[in-house]
């Protein structure tokens, strides 16, 4: 092993969170072929985070994530789906999805405006035909997949294992009770069988959860998250369950929400596992972060959207760049004002201000997006 590079990917996951070194360095120690990724990978963050710092002294703000929602295709259809609600997942084959070499294009811009990570959502991912070429291509960049884990097969398993800049983020909503009963009959089964084949080969893999009333107690009980831990789960994102058509029942109350933000933060200072959790989180960032503050989004289709929720645009980037969508009106509006970025008690702060929102469309003459 390598003390210099080993200190120096040290250093740099402490400068993006103080504890992802606690977390990801003991892995990162114990597999030490994945050594070199990790130098590329911190290098090109570092780089990034400059390139990003030149192009706001020039008056382009650019995130650090950018999300993309590659496929409009589902092989699940899960109870409350956000992104089936906002046109997102659709049931045929739409015409107008970006192929995977239009998306690479996308990709290169990102990284060249100091884009460092990307969010590749669905529908499922994994129904996209060669996904893993976009991690191929940019190895430089690191890939966060959030997939239902029922169809990743072992030989793109095989592949992660030599890539090494991709995460594999899982969808489960508790045990196989609460699993199922959203997802449907054998989900998590599959799901589990697939956490388990990534930490068998070396593989760092997270979870994706929905929090919502009914699974809220599971995943404050600590023995939950412990035995996820145990089978190699790293990285978590806890993402309050946002209402579609205007379906609140879902919807933590204010004392569900305070409580479940305070054992978030008791995990944090007790256990070995990454958690993001949205939008507590957002709180200590001065709001909501979407529309390029802390990422963006693209649909299908190509159209650039202040964030999966939002099911707005101006700019799609088939026939634009992404640095005009960046720069856009209705990016730059929903930016800068503030009282847009509060959540007032909603998971989502865009959704909490529909009517203002509704007020910018208008404005900017933006148009509802679909997949």
């Amino acid at each position: 092993m390598d003390e210099k590079n080993s200190n120096y990917i040290n250093r740099t996951l402490k400068k993006v969170d103080p504890s992802m070194a606690k977390i990801f360095m003991p892995w990162i120690l114990k597999h030490p072929k994945s050594m070199y990724a990790m130098m590329r990978l911190a290098k090109s963050y570092r780089k990034s985070r400059k390139i990003r710092g030149e192009e706001l002294l020039k008056g382009l703000k650019v995130p650090p994530f950018l999300i993309l929602s590659i496929t409009s295709n589902c092989n699940l259809k899960c109870a409350g789906c956000y992104v089936t609600a906002t046109g997102t997942i659709c049931n045929q084959r739409t015409k107008n999805s970006l192929h995977l070499e239009q998306w690479i294009k996308i990709i290169q811009e990102a990284k060249e405006l100091g884009v460092f990570a990307f969010i590749i959502a669905g529908g499922e991912p994994f129904l996209k035909p060669n996904l893993l070429k976009i991690s191929e291509e940019f190895k430089d960049r690191l890939f966060l997949i959030f997939t239902n884990g029922t169809i990743l097969e072992s030989q793109e398993i095989e592949k992660l294992k030599r890539l090494r800049n991709t995460i594999i983020m899982v969808s489960i909503e508790g045990d196989q009770d609460l699993t199922n009963k959203r997802r449907g009959i054998g989900v998590y089964e599959k799901a589990i069988n697939t956490i388990n084949e990534l930490d068998s080969k070396g593989v760092i893999s997270g979870i994706s959860v929905t929090i919502n009333r009914k699974n809220v107690k599971f995943w404050m009980e600590p023995t939950n998250v412990d035995d996820l831990i145990s089978k190699g789960v790293r990285l978590a994102f806890f993402l309050e369950y946002i209402p579609v058509d205007n379906d609140t029942e879902l919807m933590l109350t204010t004392e569900e929400r305070k409580k479940f933000r305070e054992m978030v933060l008791y995990y944090r200072e007790t256990k070995q596992i990454f958690l993001v959790h949205s939008p507590g989180d957002e709180e200590y960032m001065g709001g909501c972060v979407s529309a390029g503050r802390g990422f963006a989004h693209i649909t299908p289709s190509g159209d650039l959207t202040p964030c999966p929720v939002s099911n707005i645009a101006t700019h799609n980037l088939t026939k634009t760049s992404l640095r005009a969508g960046l720069n856009s009106q209705l990016f730059k509006i929903i930016r800068e004002s503030e009282h847009l970025l509060e959540t007032n008690g909603s998971p989502c702060a865009l959704f909490s201000h529909s009517e203002e929102v509704n007020v910018i469309v208008k404005k900017v003459k933006a148009y509802r997006t679909s997949a």
